[in-house]
């Protein structure tokens, strides 16, 4: 387990101190596709970086909805054209929660196309929104517009959160040694999570 939480803290560590705004839209990116690679670590790391001036707050904000969106397109045409069918037979095998799916798509129909932007906002729902959008065949245009809007506010506000915590560094640090243990935490915390809500979901489902 220690090896794993390494792992994925490095990588998103790594991936940011190498590759600048660059990676922060790279993991973005995967985890727009419903990977459990939560925006909850990867934008406060980023906006830690700010604080410590290597980044620009509106720098990693953009770059952040970019790679999201970049993710959301991939979503989106995959409930265009595979639809409820794809999801049903190969769902299981990438954690895709039916459960979760369902209450999007639900929300989805009850708040029709702003659904997409309050969504963005939203934590798990944001991760299914793309693909209700194109499931339920929203036009293109509304799809993209109403994504960025909300994808740039979500990452604004947790980089700013990054900050702040950047801006309380020795208090946070009296918790935590190194902002990798804080990483690999709340990595842990959110997979474990995904995994146990999809594995309750899944049984349910049956």
């Amino acid at each position: 387990m220690t090896a794993i939480l390494s792992f994925f803290s490095h990588f998103i560590i790594n991936t940011i101190s190498s590759m600048g705004y660059f990676g922060v839209a790279v993991l973005m990116a995967i985890g727009a596709f419903n990977i459990p690679l939560p925006s909850e670590v990867i934008l406060p790391f980023s906006g830690f970086l700010v604080w410590s001036g290597q980044f620009n707050l509106f720098l990693v904000a953009l770059f952040a909805c970019l790679g999201w969106l970049f993710g959301a397109f991939f979503s989106y045409y995959l409930g265009i054209y595979g639809g409820r069918p794809l999801i049903n037979r190969f769902g299981k095998y990438v954690l895709l929660s039916h459960h979760d799916l369902d209450n999007t798509e639900k929300f989805f129909a009850k708040y029709g196309e702003i659904a997409v932007f309050v969504g963005q906002l939203l934590p798990i729902v944001r991760n299914f929104i793309s693909l209700a959008a194109g499931i339920s065949k929203l036009k293109f245009w509304k799809f993209i517009s109403y994504t960025l809007a909300g994808a740039f506010l979500w990452a604004l506000l947790l980089t700013w959160i990054g900050v702040k915590l950047g801006e309380n560094w020795d208090l946070v640090k009296v918790y935590f040694h190194k902002f990798d243990v804080l990483i690999a935490v709340l990595i842990v915390l959110a997979i474990a999570l995904y995994i146990w809500r999809h594995i309750k979901n899944s049984k349910n489902h049956e």
